[in-house]
């Protein structure tokens, strides 16, 4: 599928639905239908690459394949939880955050955090609560379509830059279609389990999961919106 450059487009369109992309936290139980999935993707992967290597490779969960992930995922959370030792077994493949925070990274990682908890009335200390709104990650948020990311290791870290552009024209394409997303790293600790059950080969990495739906109109949790910094704070003109 290719556009002719001398196509117009609706720039307000576009506009719109990069702008009403949001993380989404609470999904409707209403089926994707697999046209529209396989649409999406098929948009997506107009997204550029490095000598067009096309490096991403795509696992879809839906039905009992989505709901044993979770069961399986969910277990291991609550387990890490009751022995913390056992965290030592679930570790991601690739730095996705720094190992040292620093400003303004860590303030804006703490205003994101503490805005999204205090909105669903989670206090610091409710660690029972805590853990329950993180682990809604594992549930796909009740999305009914989960997507699994992976990458061959062979490929060097500019090929993750290619990836970002492939996810991010999904996020976009879906909300042509009235869909939400919530793209996860959040999975990536639990690559020892999400491997073997989407037949995943060693030589895959996990690059992050998302969920994919309808998003709750009525549900709290999405009327969280994360601010953006102006243009001009990161932006130089020369």
């Amino acid at each position: 599928m290719t556009t002719n450059p001398q196509t117009v487009i609706d720039a307000a369109s576009v506009d719109a639905a990069i702008t009403s992309r949001m993380s989404a936290r609470a999904f409707l139980p209403k089926p994707v239908p697999r046209e529209t999935i396989e649409h999406i993707l098929q948009v997506a992967s107009r997204a550029p690459s490095g000598t067009n290597t096309q490096p991403w490779r795509v696992y879809v969960l839906q039905g009992a394949s989505r709901d044993e992930l979770v069961a399986k995922v969910c277990a291991a959370h609550d387990a890490v939880r009751a022995d913390p030792a056992l965290k030592a077994q679930y570790q991601e493949e690739y730095d996705y955050y720094p190992q040292q925070w620093v400003s303004p990274y860590i303030d804006r990682r703490r205003e994101n955090g503490w805005g999204l908890y205090g909105l669903l009335g989670i206090g610091k200390a409710d660690k029972d609560r805590m853990h329950e709104q993180h682990q809604r990650n594992f549930r796909f948020f009740d999305a009914p379509v989960g997507l699994m990311f992976t990458i061959d290791r062979v490929m060097g870290r500019g090929s993750l830059v290619d990836y970002g552009m492939f996810l991010q024209n999904i996020m976009v394409a879906a909300r042509g279609h009235g869909l939400h997303t919530c793209p996860q790293a959040a999975w990536n600790d639990y690559v020892s389990i999400i491997r073997p059950h989407i037949g995943a080969s060693d030589q895959e990495m996990l690059v992050c999961g998302m969920s994919l739906g309808y998003a709750d109109p009525d549900a709290l949790v999405n009327t969280f919106h994360t601010p953006r910094v102006p243009v001009d704070s990161f932006t130089t003109w020369l």
